[in-house]
């Protein structure tokens, strides 16, 4: 996760990353190579979510191996606890830390996932998270599956360009906007501008299935992580209150369509999520506790968007299972089966 400022009067996000890029050309001394590099990411946090999701969706799972982080963290690194022995299997690392101090010593930015680690040195190579998932996209073509679905198509580039941006303003960082506003003033500011930008969402959306038409694309993926959050987290941890999502009829029924996309919901572990949010922002939530709710089960619920036509994947198809270790547990998503999948 992105790391902010947390102090009066306004939340302001650290977006200084590690901005080397993995390509085909190996221009930043990083090419493309399957094996080579591990996806360290964590699924509570929004932004490595996107990770997660975009590397199922492209089938890169081969080609770039995945390192789970849980979903608490302490001042000063994410770590390794979901791992036997609390080390992470293939870097033999118990901190996330490790790999950024491998490459830059004393490294005295936020160690924030989702983060890419070159496997054979240890250290970290990119911890940018939008342009990471662009990469995927583009760079990893060669490594993609059969029927992997065009995230970032071309013909799409320069007005996907702007709603991507509103939606990291106004959506993905507006809500942290509001759950760590310094003054009745700066939270008054920040909900207006999130709930204007989310009414913006519910009529774009109203006569198209997906934020640029017909399929699937990045924009999607960008929209869905905070979207999936809303109720269980945002809604009521962060005083995004003016109502939840399940009180959106577009937005509700749009993000039920994308949950029940393989790719999407297979991938979304909610106990985790509550987890983070309640017990990491203890300025927020002084006393750690979760709370039991809210009902999951109506992520399940009939959507019909169908009738709008379209389809997820273009002329491409669905990600394959997934492989049992990186399922999500039955227990922490009500919308999976004992075996990870989406329940039909």
């Amino acid at each position: 996760m992105a790391q902010g400022s947390y102090v009066e009067p306004t939340f302001e996000r650290d977006t200084n990353y590690i901005n080397d890029r993995i390509t085909q050309d190996g221009a930043d001394g990083w090419p493309v190579e399957p094996g080579r590099y591990r996806l360290v990411a964590a699924r509570a946090c929004p932004w490595a979510s996107r990770a997660i999701m975009v590397r199922r969706l492209l089938g890169l799972e081969d080609a770039i191996s995945l390192g789970l982080c849980g979903p608490t963290h302490d001042s000063d690194s994410w770590t390794f606890d979901l791992d036997d022995g609390g080390l992470d299997p293939v870097l033999r690392i118990p901190r996330l830390k490790d790999a950024y101090d491998k490459r830059f010593p004393g490294y005295p930015r936020g160690i924030t996932v989702p983060a890419i680690v070159d496997v054979p040195t240890g250290g970290v190579v990119t911890n940018d998270f939008a342009q990471m998932t662009m990469d995927f996209a583009t760079e990893w073509t060669d490594f993609q599956r059969e029927g992997a679905p065009d995230l970032w198509p071309v013909a799409l580039r320069d007005e996907m360009a702007p709603v991507m941006k509103r939606i990291y303003t106004e959506v993905n960082n507006g809500v942290y906007r509001c759950g760590f506003a310094g003054t009745q003033e700066t939270y008054d500011a920040a909900y207006d501008r999130l709930f204007t930008a989310l009414d913006w969402l519910e009529e774009r959306l109203a006569g198209q299935r997906y934020l640029m038409g017909e399929h699937l694309t990045c924009a999607d993926v960008r929209l869905f992580t905070t979207l999936v959050r809303f109720d269980p987290v945002y809604h009521g941890h962060f005083k995004c209150n003016r109502q939840k999502l399940d009180e959106f009829p577009v937005l509700w029924a749009y993000a039920r369509d994308l949950f029940q996309t393989p790719g999407f919901g297979d991938t979304v572990d909610f106990e985790q999520i509550k987890q983070h949010y309640y017990e990491v922002h203890r300025d927020v939530n002084p006393t750690g506790i979760v709370p039991l709710g809210p009902d999951l089960t109506n992520w399940s619920d009939p959507h019909d968007r169908e009738s709008l036509g379209g389809s997820p994947f273009g002329e491409g198809t669905p990600p394959g299972e997934i492989a049992p270790a990186e399922r999500v547990p039955e227990a922490a998503n009500p919308a999976l089966g004992p075996d990870g999948q989406l329940r039909r």
